[in-house]
């Protein structure tokens, strides 16, 4: 029990310092590559939390493919490093109000609410059985298609989307 306790406290450090990297980073690239090093460090609470098919499908999905296709659009524009931006006058005020309620909502949920209901269990019936994983597939694909192919046809748009902003012309003129 301590050892997992430890391994949730380093995972827990590595995943918030990947995600205050990916936002903190000017460079597209090592941003997409932190996120990826935080979706690696989720798959690994889903296994700490006893669900493997979850963490192989966040890698397989999250750190694979959508990560591929991030980094595919990424290289494909030339946006690898962010130009200086142009700060509206009304950004840093809305940040610094938008942080405080933030902290107060934390601060409310780890003090006043933080205390636990009850004892909080596995569950009963194993996710890692053949059958369940076939049912799961045929709820996937029979019940969910329509929404699978719609988030198919959406990649597919937003990739031919990349390509044409970034065609040029012949004579070299966008």
């Amino acid at each position: 029990m301590i050892s997992e306790l430890i391994v949730f406290l380093v995972l827990s450090l590595v995943a918030v310092s990947s995600a205050l990297g990916m936002l903190l980073s000017r460079n597209a690239v090592y941003s997409a590559l932190f996120l990826v090093l935080n979706f690696a460090t989720v798959a690994v609470f889903y296994i700490l939390l006893g669900a493997p098919f979850i963490a192989m499908a966040q890698i397989t999905v999250y750190a694979g493919a959508i990560m591929v296709l991030f980094l595919f659009v990424i290289m494909l524009l030339g946006a690898d490093s962010l130009a200086p931006g142009k700060v509206l006058p009304w950004q840093k005020p809305l940040a610094g109000a938008l942080a405080f309620v933030l902290v107060v909502e934390s601060v409310y949920l780890l003090a006043l609410r933080g205390v636990p209901i009850g004892i909080v269990t596995r569950p009963i019936e194993s996710i890692n059985s053949v059958e369940s994983l076939r049912e799961m597939g045929m709820v996937l694909f029979n019940q969910y298609l329509l929404p699978f192919e719609v988030t198919s046809i959406l990649l597919l748009v937003a990739m031919v989307g990349a390509i044409v902003l970034t065609k040029q012309e012949k004579g070299g003129q966008k």
